[in-house]
């Protein structure tokens, strides 16, 4: 599995497990680490394209 594949999973997880929770604290990090992996995912894409 590529680093990108690996972000890919994690993003669609963190959204997954907010869509099933309540505690709003917890959205809310889940939110923030999707974020974090969609900011790593474009960042590597821009060094492919670049490449």
């Amino acid at each position: 599995m590529t680093r990108m594949q690996d972000l890919e999973d994690q993003i669609a997880r963190a959204e997954r497990l907010e869509r099933s929770i309540t505690d709003m604290l917890t959205i809310e990090r889940l939110r923030h680490f999707a974020a974090e992996c969609r900011r790593e995912r474009e960042r590597l894409s821009q060094q492919r394209c670049a490449a």
